[in-house]
């Protein structure tokens, strides 16, 4: 079944420190977990709701991904997902959603399991949520002194998202008298007289609330994803000239590299190496040099293609490690800028890219200064299938 969904990425994140909406987890921004899974489920659109001037991190942070679309948020949660569900129906005049969830962009851990159970669920009811069970002993405390000892029969801890059919829920939502907090929009639903069912939940939907529920997501995000290791290697002769590209650097030198584009070994490599860490064959296969258009072109757009190739299946590069052999040019001298140039290209911090030089010791057609030749690691981390 079809669903649409409002995804609130509205809050100003204080007790974390920040907006933790656009803050990276595992590689990739906190509300593109979850959008990118209610995509996967079948979500037809999504209202993801923003803080005022928050459209140019809202682009960025979901960039390439299709059917959804920024709304402005209200001055307290239960506004904003009445924002977002306003602006679904504005999007089909007439033909208002059927079904929709409401998702917390700080849970990003969401399941294509807890979607379905909580689409199926609407069958039979106007709302359902994914829960879990209590299972420590709860007590209820004044002034840091137990009062009592609560039972904890019935008792379970609400997840999101929550799903709804959405005619009910914006009924409920215009009934509501504010006279209590709306701390859930299940709550609307139950007020309404509305029956809302229980679905199984799933601890590793856990909401990030303080700073160190970062470091707990981390582990989680590491189980959940796989590491991949490919390598490359790339050589060119040399010819006339007055410098070489290595790295994305132009090194002055009494040569230059003789190939169809550049001929930057260094990047050639280090492409082929990410290519083979997900499977995409080599740069030959996605820039063949038969094709005039990358006749010249500058290689960094090869890497960057590399790259998002990894970002759209929802990985990152973890890091990479680049070995150049040759007599000449010198490497040591420009080792650091071509370790900043690649930090840039890839997005990985200085620490995770490293640039190394050998010789061959006069042997080979690198000792006889005829060309020289790369070698690249990279290490992908992927979503575990």
């Amino acid at each position: 079944m079809t669903f649409h969904a409002v995804v609130v990425a509205a809050g100003s994140g204080s007790r974390a420190g920040g907006p933790k909406q656009w803050r990276m987890l595992a590689g990739k921004p906190v509300v593109r977990w979850s959008v990118e899974a209610l995509l996967e489920a079948g979500a037809e659109a999504i209202a993801l709701v923003i803080p005022a001037g928050g459209e140019a991190q809202a682009e960025k942070a979901l960039a390439g991904l299709p059917r959804w679309f920024a709304v402005p948020g209200g001055s307290e949660r239960a506004q904003s997902v009445r924002n977002g569900l306003e602006a679904l129906a504005g999007r089909s005049p007439g033909r208002a959603p059927e079904r929709v969830l409401v998702h917390d962009a700080a849970r990003p851990f969401l399941s294509r399991k807890v979607v379905d159970d909580l689409v199926g669920a609407l069958e039979t009811a106007e709302a359902a949520l994914p829960v879990l069970p209590i299972a420590d002993t709860l007590k209820r405390a004044k002034d840091g002194t137990v009062t009592a000892t609560v039972p904890r029969d019935d008792l379970y801890r609400a997840q999101t998202p929550q799903a709804f059919r959405y005619k009910a829920l914006v009924e409920a939502h215009a009934a509501w008298d504010g006279g209590e907090a709306l701390t859930d929009d299940a709550l609307a639903i139950e007020r309404a007289g509305g029956r809302v069912i229980l679905t199984p939940g799933d601890p590793r939907l856990m909401k990030l609330t303080y700073p160190e529920d970062f470091e707990m997501a981390e582990a989680v995000a590491g189980q959940m994803r796989e590491l991949r290791v490919g390598q490359g290697l790339d050589a060119h002769r040399f010819g006339p000239g007055d410098g070489v590209w290595l790295c994305g650097v132009q090194i002055a030198h009494d040569q230059t590299l003789i190939g169809h584009s550049d001929a930057d070994a260094g990047l050639h490599a280090l492409t082929d190496a990410i290519l083979g860490a997900i499977g995409e064959g080599d740069i030959g296969d996605h820039f063949p040099p038969t094709d005039p258009k990358w006749k010249g072109a500058s290689s960094d757009q090869f890497l960057k293609h590399a790259v998002e190739l990894v970002r759209a299946r929802g990985g990152r590069v973890a890091n990479v490690d680049v070995t150049l052999v040759c007599e000449r040019p010198k490497i040591k001298p420009h080792r650091e800028a071509m370790r900043l140039r690649l930090s840039e290209i890839l997005e990985l911090p200085l620490d995770a890219v490293s640039v190394k030089a050998t010789t061959l010791e006069k042997m080979g057609f690198t000792g006889r200064e005829e060309g020289l030749a790369a070698q690249a690691i990279a290490m992908v981390e992927l979503p575990r299938a």
